[in-house]
């Protein structure tokens, strides 16, 4: 599959690509709302190497930049 977004190496890198849209929305507003993270990391783990990524949302553009456009494996349903 085909994804836009922001491709990193390593989890701490998107951890903290996470934590500065945090950061920027202000978001979580306190520590029992029910929303804690503006965007949200997932781990392409069927790709070698591994890498972690955020899919491009317009909001994300002006914390993280432009995007890029990579490739990540999707498992087969069947």
């Amino acid at each position: 599959m085909i994804i836009t977004g922001y491709k990193y190496t390593n989890e701490q890198d998107a951890i903290d690509a996470r934590e500065l849209c945090d950061d920027y929305y202000g978001i979580p507003v306190s520590l029992d709302d029910v929303t804690q993270n503006w965007t949200e990391y997932q781990t392409a783990n069927l790709d070698n190497p591994i890498f972690w990524y955020i899919t491009f949302d317009e909001s994300l553009r002006v914390v993280l930049g432009e995007p890029e456009t990579f490739e990540v494996t999707i498992p087969n349903p069947f």
